[in-house]
């Protein structure tokens, strides 16, 4: 009989014992093959993989402008590869690991062109991955097709993708919306490629190819991903996702096997400052956004009694009352209804429709509530 009890204790100690935590690399970069690197990291470790893989780009030659002078085109040996076969295996395997250590519930990027996407599509999809959205990256300055033999390619094209059919991901999709000035957020994206002072030049010379703008992968973390969650790039390149990670609050891991890349993403890094708690502050959809009351903004002091508020033209003002009412001469009501009266509209937000000054600032008065809910976060 004690030996059966043990056998019973030793069982129950075996189904309650937790694994010790795997610390993740964050903030470093995995130097060497990325595939080999992936395999490092514990599964379903990962929020977000963002991914900007070599294009296969399959140039036979130097590429020139009519004037004779040389186009700083990709013609590097990591672009390269002896076949359609080579390349595909060398897909598989690096989305088989993306897999591996992405959550039940994280999400897939990947960026390419017709060289490559069509591909990479498929086989992300003969894995189990579910196609969310192909996003097109309109650009608004592109290279010209100086042959001019063919149409100018002016897209780029991103796979978002969650684990599956029926998995769970995130969107932020009111944070996309009033980005987009209070438009729904489109599937093609018009920004320019990457120029200025944010292409990083060494002697002259660009360090990275196809260093991608640091406003697509804004868009794309703040769309996709929460503070705190941790962004993988298989192919870290001059270090765009981390830079952008580190100012929007998430953490981030980079596989990169160039040693030219490596160092200058680490120095590009090293200068980017995180947005302070207030500015991370993003809308959120009315399922998710904590219920406030207007209220409860008035009772703790974020909007006192006697506070003037306005609409944007300043066509209405109003006076906020000791129990979170609004007063305008003989017209009364909460924030949502009398916005609603005056503007005889069948309804009214009044968190965006109501503003009021603060240092000689004019802001909606949801960005008091959006203070009040940074202060009370647990």
């Amino acid at each position: 009989m004690g030996v059966l009890e043990t056998a019973k204790a030793r069982e129950m100690r075996a189904r309650t014992a937790v694994a010790a935590p795997v610390e993740l690399p964050l903030g470093q970069i995995l130097s060497g093959d990325c595939i080999e690197a992936m395999r490092s990291l514990p599964s379903a470790s990962v929020d977000c993989v963002f991914a900007d893989p070599p294009y296969n780009l399959q140039l036979g030659g130097d590429l020139n402008r009519p004037d004779g002078s040389q186009v700083d085109a990709v013609t590097d040996h990591w672009d390269q590869f002896e076949s359609f076969r080579a390349y595909d295996e060398f897909t598989r395997d690096w989305l088989t690991e993306a897999r591996r250590v992405l959550k039940p519930d994280g999400s897939l990027w990947v960026i390419g062109s017709y060289h490559n996407i069509y591909r990479v599509g498929a086989i992300l999809q003969d894995l189990g991955f579910w196609i969310l959205n192909d996003i097109v990256w309109r650009k608004s300055n592109p290279m010209p097709n100086f042959k001019g033999t063919r149409f100018t390619n002016a897209h780029e094209t991103l796979l978002w993708a969650s684990m599956g059919e029926k998995a769970k991901y995130h969107f932020n999709y009111r944070a996309m919306k009033t980005l987009n000035d209070e438009l729904q957020m489109r599937s093609d994206w018009l920004l320019p490629i990457c120029s200025g002072p944010e292409r990083l030049k060494e002697g002259g010379h660009k360090v990275h190819p196809t260093q991608k703008p640091e406003a697509l992968l804004y868009r794309v973390l703040l769309a996709t991903t929460e503070k705190g969650d941790v962004v993988l790039d298989p192919f870290f390149g001059t270090g765009t996702t981390g830079a952008v990670a580190k100012r929007l609050g998430r953490e981030w891991i980079g596989c990169e096997r160039e040693n030219i890349y490596r160092d200058a993403a680490l120095k590009r890094i090293e200068k980017e400052l995180p947005l302070n708690e207030s500015a991370l502050m993003t809308m959120q959809s009315a399922k998710t956004a904590p219920r406030v009351a207007f209220g409860s903004l008035v009772e703790s002091g974020y909007l006192e009694p006697g506070t003037e508020v306005f609409d944007k033209k300043r066509r209405w003002i109003a006076t906020v009352r000791v129990d979170g009412s609004l007063g305008m001469g003989k017209q009364t009501g909460s924030i949502h209804s009398l916005g609603k009266d005056l503007q005889g509209a069948p309804s009214c937000n009044g968190w965006t429709f109501w503003h009021y000054e603060d240092g000689g600032e004019v802001k909606p008065i949801d960005a008091a509530r959006q203070l009040y809910l940074l202060a009370t976060e647990d």
